[in-house]
């Protein structure tokens, strides 16, 4: 059976798979740098955060993805683009099961 780390009513919760998902998501510099970013600007960007790092489109858009698998981040198409935002309950949640340990 599977161990969660978190498993309170105000907090999903999550197993050590989930958190190792996390952690790997987390890393490459730049996808915590992708993080560092959305969460300063506290506010969905399109296609400006390609403009933000030195790296080709498609590499960013890889990072993108594997923040988005990992439920890091959220991601909306608005026609041809799509929108990021930091997904705060997932980050949050990761936050306090990385306390725990």
């Amino acid at each position: 059976m599977e161990k969660h780390i978190l498993n309170t009513k105000t907090i999903p919760p999550i197993t050590n798979d989930d958190l190792a998902k996390l952690f790997k998501a987390l890393s490459h510099p730049t996808r915590i740098k992708i993080i560092e970013h959305l969460k300063a600007i506290d506010q969905c960007i399109c296609g400006e955060i390609v403009s933000i790092f030195p790296l080709s489109q498609s590499t960013v858009s890889q990072h993108l993805k594997s923040l988005r698998e990992a439920g890091l981040i959220k991601g909306e198409v608005e026609g041809p683009k799509t929108c990021y935002c930091l997904n705060r309950d997932m980050f949050e949640t990761f936050k306090r099961a990385v306390a725990l340990l």
